[in-house]
Parts: C-alpha cells; sequence; structure tokens
C-alpha cells in the first residue's frame, strides 16, 4: 500500500472553466491528497465559475492568468512567490482554437488561426514553465498536461488542436530532458473524450464518444475522475522515476486495432 500525501505541497493549476474540466477533477484529486491550490482563470467570463468551485475548497487560491499575456504569468508568480515559496506542481489544462479553424476545412486554417491555437494550446506550457520556475525549482517536481490521440492520428473535426497537442507532446519530452537536472519530471495525460466545455465545440462530438465506447477494450468511456486519478499519479512520488511520458487513460483506444 503507497498512500499518497502532498501535504505541505502547492500546486498551480491552469485550464479549470467549469465543474467538467479535467483540471478540475485533477485539482479535486490533489486536494484530497493534501495539496494546497490555486486556480486561475481568463477573462472575467470565467472568474465567477471559477472562484465558486475554488470556494468548495477552503484555502484555495484564485488569480486572473491569460496565458497570452505575459504579464498576466508573471503576476501569479509574484503572488504565489511570497504565499507559498515554493510549487511542486503544475497543471496545464489549457486549450484554445477558434471555432472555425475547427469546423471548416484543415488546410485551410488561416495564418492567425494556426498561431493562436499553438500559442495558448502548447507554447503556454513552455512559457508558463519558464516563468514560474524559479518556484518550481526550489524544491523540484513535476508537471503535467493534457494532450489528446489526436496528436498521432488524424480526427476529423480536431483539424489545428491536433497540430497543437502534437507541438505540446514534443514540448513535454523536450522538458523533461532540459528539467530533469533539476529534478522537475514533465508528463502529458492523453484522455479519451470526455463531455467537457472545450469538447463539446468539436463537431461530431457526440458520435465521436459513442463510437470510443464501442472500440474502445472496456467497452465504456472515462471519467474526469480516472483523469484526476492518473495525473495524480504522474504528479506524486509513486512516479518518481517517470518523465517525458504521455499516459493514455482512454479505456484501451489506442491499443486497438479495428
Amino acid at each position: 500500500m503507497y498512500p499518497i500525501d502532498l501535504s505541505g505541497k502547492h500546486a498551480l493549476v491552469l485550464g479549470v472553466a467549469n465543474h467538467r474540466s479535467l483540471a478540475w477533477a485533477i485539482a479535486q484529486s490533489l486536494h484530497k491528497a493534501g495539496a494546497s491550490l490555486c486556480l486561475t482563470y481568463a477573462g472575467e467570463r470565467l472568474q465567477k465559475g471559477v472562484e465558486e468551485l475554488a470556494a468548495t475548497i477552503p484555502g484555495t487560491l484564485v488569480l486572473p492568468c491569460d496565458v497570452s499575456d505575459d504579464a498576466q504569468i508573471d503576476a501569479v508568480a509574484k503572488a504565489l512567490g511570497p504565499k507559498w515559496g515554493s510549487i511542486e506542481m503544475l497543471v496545464h489544462g489549457v486549450a484554445f482554437a477558434n471555432k472555425e479553424d475547427l469546423e471548416g476545412s484543415f488546410v485551410a486554417t488561416s495564418r492567425e488561426g494556426f498561431r493562436t491555437a499553438l500559442e495558448v494550446s502548447a507554447y503556454s506550457l513552455v512559457n508558463v514553465t519558464h516563468r514560474v520556475l524559479p518556484l518550481l525549482e526550489k524544491q523540484g517536481g513535476a508537471i503535467v498536461s493534457l494532450t489528446y490521440l489526436a496528436a498521432e492520428r488524424a480526427v476529423p473535426s480536431y483539424n489545428v488542436m491536433g497540430s497543437a497537442k502534437a507541438v505540446l507532446e514534443q514540448a513535454t519530452r523536450q522538458m523533461a530532458y532540459e528539467l530533469g537536472p533539476k529534478n522537475i519530471r514533465v508528463n502529458a495525460v492523453s484522455a479519451g473524450p470526455v463531455s467537457t466545455l472545450a469538447a463539446r465545440g468539436i463537431k461530431g462530438f457526440v458520435g465521436m464518444h459513442k463510437d470510443h465506447a464501442e472500440r474502445a477494450a472496456l467497452k465504456r468511456n472515462i471519467t474526469q475522475e480516472e483523469v484526476g486519478k492518473a495525473a495524480l499519479f504522474l504528479l506524486s512520488d509513486l512516479s518518481s522515476g517517470v518523465t517525458g511520458e504521455v499516459l493514455y487513460v482512454d479505456a484501451g483506444y489506442r491499443i486497438m486495432g479495428v
């Protein structure tokens, strides 16, 4: 038996949009293990919802952080330094692409649309890590991001977001190599389709969700809680020898040949 105790450790969680968010499921798992949390939100539209979720976990901090704005990222680091002293866990659950770039033809993706998707969904992992690194390297720690099978396969209507996830996975490996000497591990969770706010923005998601359950080895879809538990493993000392990896939490969909 290996109980996970994260008491005294701190987790910065990016990407919570509502109670269905995978980032929220991860935050809940970390809380149950004893970690202190800081949730961020991007824009006033999401502020109230994130604050209401944070209120269910006493002591949780809430800060604004639009990952396309370096000043806001720096402000988060500046605020957490005096409060926490260090960050041991970073959860990157941020992803965005323009609706027209998900619904149209991939080859018609605009230059600006491609740039936006990669900047928000992939570059932000690199940039946020760089800007909070002085806090991360104090005690060493772990970083987890959220990816999807479209990073390595063609998925209808996922379009430029698949390109962004491919970059995210490469960044995971490159960062794992570079940050390893600082005792910082970097991994990603590739989750199967879950009915989140982001997923419902993908054309044909309902059919994709049904097809996944029929084809997966376990003959079902996954839950947010399963993603939360997998991320907890990667963020805890139970995975102390694991870095640069993509952990598939998809009920065995990826292994199937047909």
